[in-house]
């Protein structure tokens, strides 16, 4: 299983076609056993290709397909990466043993499925959407959203006015506005604010 911090290479860099080979390989196992699963347990981590990317790409060629993630981590963004890529289901892999069997029969009948420990940590996500604290990013406007998210990637104010198109005191403006409403006071403190809020990547 490949950690948050490396999983898996994006297609634009992945120029020798990886990501294709991997699908179709998988696909094409599927067909020389003769196989139409209703359900497919996909690993978030495998190897040379991403578990969100795999299920786009199965679920585009078979959409009658139920996929269920799987996952070491209950990561709200990789649980809600998959969901959106298509899947029906995630299960941590600490509790796959109890809860596969669970799970598939569930998706079979048409149901969404989440382990305890995903359904726990997406509850956490919504109770602290609904908190004084965790609802401060919705009062932050377009512009401060994307500043935020370019401070978190280490970007200087002189490059990130260079990409928005803005001068660089403009920059400065957005970020005191930001530390303000956020009650923040520090690059760092603003990156990881952006990375559990999901602005940008680990």
């Amino acid at each position: 299983m490949t950690s948050p911090e490396s999983r898996g290479p994006s297609p634009d860099q992945d120029p020798s076609g990886d990501y294709d080979r991997v699908s179709k390989a998988a696909a094409a196992v599927l067909d020389a056993a003769g196989a139409t699963p209703d359900v497919a347990v996909v690993d978030i981590g495998m190897p040379g290709m991403n578990g969100v990317e795999a299920t786009r790409r199965l679920l585009a060629g078979r959409p009658r397909l139920k996929v269920i993630a799987l996952s070491a981590y209950d990561d709200k963004r990789f649980v809600l990466e998959m969901l959106n890529a298509g899947a029906k289901g995630y299960l941590v892999k600490a509790s796959a043993g109890d809860e596969l069997p669970r799970a598939i029969r569930a998706i079979a009948q048409g149901r969404t499925y989440l382990c305890p420990e995903v359904a726990g940590a997406i509850v956490e996500a919504a109770r602290d959407k609904t908190s004084p604290a965790g609802n401060s990013a919705v009062h932050l406007g377009r512009r401060e959203r994307e500043v935020l998210a370019l401070l978190a990637e280490g970007k200087s104010s002189s490059e990130i006015a260079a990409r928005m198109h803005i001068a660089a005191s403009t920059v400065e403006v957005h970020r005191r506005n930001i530390m303000r409403k956020l009650d923040l006071h520090s690059v760092a403190e603003l990156t990881k604010y952006a990375i559990r809020e999901g602005l940008t990547s680990p």
